[in-house]
């Protein structure tokens, strides 16, 4: 178990590395002009603290597996991360309309891969704290 969770430590780690890309590939600068100054800040901050914590949510699986398996703490965390991560999947279906993926290839392709990432990661944490 201890292994899945350094795999998906260095997932999430790559994950958040790959929030720096969206402004440029959805192409913040023009989508977001017409925006009141403090929704334009609001979508980069925001963006750069989820970033953070998916971040350290993937340093926590890196340096703390035995932790998290081992303590009770860890059982909290892990379930904790379970519904957060749990919750993540729902969004995906509910959240986002089908307008944006359904009939083009790559980016129903991307919504595949997201799915499927989150239920890795709610299944991880479930099974972690189940451990």
């Amino acid at each position: 178990m201890q292994l899945y969770l350094n795999i998906t430590g260095v997932i999430l780690i790559a994950l958040a590395l790959l929030h720096f890309y969206f402004p440029k590939h959805f192409n913040w600068r023009t989508e977001l002009s017409s925006l009141s100054l403090i929704n334009r800040e609001l979508m980069y901050v925001h963006s750069f603290f989820i970033a953070l914590v998916v971040f350290l949510i993937g340093l926590l699986c890196l340096t703390s597996a035995t932790e998290l398996l081992n303590t009770v703490l860890g059982k909290r965390v892990s379930l904790g991360l379970a519904i957060f991560w749990g919750i993540r999947l729902a969004i995906q279906f509910v959240g986002y309309s089908t307008k944006n993926w359904k009939g083009k290839s790559f980016e129903t392709g991307i919504h595949i891969l997201l799915s499927i990432l989150w239920i890795w990661l709610t299944a991880i944490f479930i099974l972690t704290y189940l451990y």
